[in-house]
């Protein structure tokens, strides 16, 4: 227990942690303060927390930083489990900040809108709520614990968007209060850049914006991590919408697979599931509906693929 608290407290904390890359730039970060009139001069290291104690760049500089390996995985599904994977975009080996927006971007692309017709006027409804969804990846993004490494990871099914991150709540804090809004960041030094670009407002606003909309039962507390659910909103939404997007990336899924095979007829099927980033499961059931176009020849190992 003491060692536990030691490291949370002291030893791995990311001001603390040298970066494993000692060359960095920070143009990317320039940018972002500049976008908000704020210009960061020759001791910006030492304003915002970026170096060790003894001079060196600490994590918290590697992951703002223009370049870094944190991967922060987008995932998308056919189904309401992890079966079927139709895409799996990856956002980062960039600054923090950059990969922030393209999550948001990604997902306020995937966050498609169902039209109603009435008499009077028409109804839009999104899948999930746009700026509930926003602070819920900036909290992940910021609050997320990365001493392990672990990024947090944004998965969408047919029924629901799932964020995870990793770290539960923070040290001394209850459930009331961690819903209450009352903050303790995690990474006081991200924070601090994030409010800053004004990516965040305030300590602690997030909360209240992603209740205004979700209950508390959408946050899942695991031993090591939290995870938040956005059920799509309206049932009828979510049939009319996954049928369409699913039947489109089946349509770019199959025309890929014509190309794999067209450029090597000999190729095999766990070569273009991974290829495609799914599951051989996937590609077999694929090729059945495709049998029409395509059909293997000869035996599993050594045979070649003819079209049609």
């Amino acid at each position: 227990m003491i060692e536990e608290l030691f490291a949370h407290r002291v030893r791995n904390s990311l001001r603390n942690i040298p970066s494993p890359r000692q060359k960095l730039t920070f143009r990317q970060l320039h940018i972002y303060y500049e976008s908000k009139g704020l210009m960061l001069n020759d001791v910006f290291e030492q304003t915002l927390d970026l170096l060790t104690d003894d001079g060196r760049y600490n994590y918290v500089a590697f992951l703002l930083a223009d370049e870094n390996n944190v991967s922060i995985k987008v995932a998308k599904y056919s189904g309401t489990d992890r079966i079927d994977l139709i895409s799996n975009n990856e956002y980062g080996f960039c600054s923090l900040l950059k990969a922030t927006d393209l999550v948001i971007d990604k997902l306020n692309t995937e966050n498609n809108v169902s039209t109603q017709k009435t008499e009077k006027f028409r109804i839009d409804t999104p899948m999930w709520d746009k700026l509930a969804v926003r602070e819920a990846v900036i909290n992940a993004i910021v609050h997320n614990d990365y001493t392990t490494e672990v990024p947090p990871k944004f998965e969408i099914f047919a029924d629901r968007l799932e964020i995870t991150s990793y770290g539960t709540i923070p040290m001394g804090m209850s459930v009331d209060e961690f819903f209450s809004g009352v903050s303790i960041p995690r990474n006081k030094e991200l924070m601090r850049v994030f409010r800053d670009v004004e990516m965040v407002e305030s300590l602690g606003s997030g909360m209240p914006i992603i209740l205004r909309k979700y209950n508390r039962e959408s946050y899942e507390f695991m031993t090591h991590f939290i995870r938040l659910t956005f059920k799509i909103i309206d049932d009828n939404v979510t049939k009319n919408v996954t049928k369409n997007v699913t039947k489109n990336d089946i349509k770019i899924r199959r025309d890929t697979i014509v190309n794999l095979i067209k450029v090597d007829d000999k190729i095999t099927v766990s070569s273009i599931a991974k290829q495609l980033n799914v599951t051989r499961r996937t590609i077999l059931r694929e090729l059945a509906e495709m049998r029409h176009i395509v059909q293997h020849v000869g035996p599993t190992r050594g045979g070649h693929w003819e079209f049609l």
